[in-house]
């Protein structure tokens, strides 16, 4: 027996010598030698299967951050020689013209403001607002009875003109005849110098008369002319083919003849062709030009195109705006259009300088501004592009690409210049 076995045997006897019995009839037993030697080979046991847990898990675990290094190492391999497939769009020449949509507005092409220019009252009105009248129709009649009495009046001044002019004319003719007869007598001596010189000065009198009985003929003429100028001025006609869009006057009205102050009566326009005025901007002005196409639509009529061409432009950009007055003339034979409606113009404006589509996908947008990514020899390019225009789903560019070209489409985050790229098949 061993020196724990008697240490534990002597412990279980002091115990009981301490304690006393256990009950009426307990009594203490010492343990047995082969229980000690059970608890004992347990132990060992508990001992090496922590040990060989231990092991277990620090092996386990090595081998877990073996396998997961070498996954890293694969995924940077297959990383570095993988060449990923990219979406592309052949870039695409702009066309020679481009259009150009405008708000405009519409305008007779000839209109007139018709005045009085003799003093009266409107004896007749034929026309109304809304009313077509053809060139020389007669609008409105006036009733000038001052007018009339001084017409009268003077013709009968000119009858009398006319008359003193006869008398002047018989007058110099009989002195005429007075002299051929005298002139003779005289030189031969048969009369004296006094009467011829009486018959020469007669004549040359009769002949002065004579003018200014002409003269005053003449002017008398020209105020009677004038006095029925006036006259006419009383019958208002058309000046052209149109219709009547302002009427003020009626029947009985006064109207008072002034080339400063007289009274409005009618406005006509011009119904058959219709002016349209267009602001165009400035990133188009200069290569607008007369002859350049035109389609006009109006948003009340839907169903109608109106196509014109420039014919006229200001040639200045308004300082303010820095737009140029452009007018395009329209057919309007049936009268369709209407001055002073708004309406859109669309003109096929010429391309000065060249530019290229390509879709808006293909945008690259940071720090640099924007950029594309083009396919080159198997690689990424970058290129800063210049925008022109942006038409939604794609761009104007006006530098940076050309045509032909293949620009990657939603290029990812980590693409750089130089990565290797293939083109994904469409």
């Amino acid at each position: 027996m061993n020196d724990l076995g008697i240490h534990d045997e002597n412990d279980a006897v002091t115990r009981y010598r301490r304690d006393g019995p256990a009950g009426d009839h307990a009594v203490a037993k010492p343990p047995k030698p082969r229980a000690r030697a059970r608890r004992r080979q347990a132990g060992r046991l508990l001992a090496v299967g922590g040990v060989l847990l231990l092991g277990g898990s620090v092996s386990l675990g090595a081998w877990g951050h073996y396998s997961r290094q070498q996954e890293v190492l694969a995924t940077s391999h297959h990383e570095r020689d993988l060449v990923p497939s990219m979406r592309v769009a052949v870039v695409a020449p702009s066309p020679s013209t481009r259009s150009v949509s405008l708000p405009c507005t519409t305008a007779a092409f000839a209109a007139a403001n018709i005045y009085a220019r003799a003093t009266g009252y409107v004896a007749e009105r034929n026309v109304d607002i809304g009313d077509r009248v053809r060139k020389g129709d007669l609008l409105a009649q006036l009733a000038v009875p001052e007018l009339d009495a001084q017409i009268s009046q003077n013709e009968a001044t000119l009858a009398q003109l006319k008359s003193a002019l006869e008398q002047v004319q018989a007058n110099l003719k009989l002195a005429q005849v007075t002299w051929d007869r005298d002139g003779p007598l005289v030189r031969q001596g048969w009369a004296t110098q006094q009467q011829g010189t009486v018959d020469v000065q007669n004549l040359k009198a009769q002949e002065g008369n004579l003018g200014v009985a002409q003269n005053n003929v003449k002017a008398q003429e020209q105020l009677l002319k004038a006095l029925r100028q006036n006259r006419d001025y009383a019958t208002i006609v058309a000046p052209f083919d149109g219709v009547i869009t302002q009427r003020n006057i009626d029947v009985g009205s006064l109207v008072q003849g002034n080339a400063t102050s007289g009274t409005f009566m009618f406005e006509i326009m011009q119904a058959d062709k219709i002016r349209v005025f267009v602001y165009v901007p400035q990133d188009a002005a200069f290569s607008v030009a007369p002859g350049v196409d035109a389609i006009v639509r109006v948003p009340e009529l839907p169903d109608r195109e109106f196509a014109g061409k420039v014919t006229r432009i200001a040639n200045a950009l308004q300082s303010g705006t820095r737009t140029l007055l452009t007018e395009i003339d329209l057919a309007n034979p049936d009268g369709v259009l209407s001055a002073g409606a708004y309406c859109m113009v669309e003109l096929e404006i010429p391309r000065k300088t060249p530019s290229f589509i390509i879709p808006s996908d293909a945008i690259i947008f940071n720090a640099n501004g924007m950029q594309v990514a083009v396919v080159k020899d198997g690689k990424a390019e970058i290129r800063k592009i210049n925008v022109a225009r942006d038409q939604g789903v794609r761009l104007e560019v006006a530098a940076g690409v050309h045509a032909g070209e293949r620009v990657i489409l939603n290029p990812p985050a980590s693409l750089v210049d130089g990565s290797k790229v293939q083109v994904a098949a469409q």
